[in-house]
């Protein structure tokens, strides 16, 4: 251990001084930041929320107001039990129901949007209506999933239907396990 040495004086001696540290006043740096902080906070925008809408429908009281919906063009998809769905263009009873994968249903849903545009000749009637009937067999993520895929696939008219499965639609379920 080093020993220093101070004369009987009581003065140090030479070379052993101590110099005062310099000390930076940090005030303005502190300033300037939440300065930078309230600036950037006050002129950012924050991200819009993308909310998807939900047309409810009004209730007909006068059954004689509703327009005939228009089978050859409407898509029935039921959501079933494994990640299956099954879909038909038509009627439950005229059209040849199919079985796929829910992730690939897109494939379906564009090549029935495609039939249906070209068996109509007039613009207004070559959009194609979806209904979407989950079961009680069914997974609430596949069903969020056939939602996005309207979304994406720019289908505009698209139901929702959790309460009417029709019988021909039911036993064509049972018997494929569904």
């Amino acid at each position: 251990m080093a020993t220093l040495n101070v004369p009987q004086s009581g003065k140090a001696v030479k070379g052993s001084t101590r110099k005062p540290i310099p000390g930076v006043d940090l005030t303005a740096m502190v300033d300037l930041a939440f300065l930078l902080i309230t600036f950037f906070m006050l002129t950012t925008s924050l991200s819009k929320m993308n909310v998807m809408d939900i047309a409810k429908p009004i209730p007909v009281t006068d059954p004689g107001q509703l327009a005939p919906w228009p089978a050859s063009k409407t898509l029935t998809i039921l959501l079933g039990k494994d990640n299956k769905a099954v879909y038909y263009l038509g009627r439950a009873t005229d059209g040849q129901m199919h079985v796929a994968n829910v992730s690939q249903i897109r494939k379906a849903i564009l090549e029935n949007r495609q039939f249906v545009a070209n068996t109509h000749r007039e613009a207004k009637d070559k959009e194609m209506y979806v209904i979407i009937k989950p079961t009680a067999t069914s997974v609430f993520r596949n069903f969020v999933d056939l939602v996005d895929e309207m979304h994406i696939n720019k289908v505009n008219t698209y139901a929702i239907d959790d309460k009417y499965v029709l019988a021909e639609e039911a036993s064509f379920m049972k018997g494929k396990g569904i």
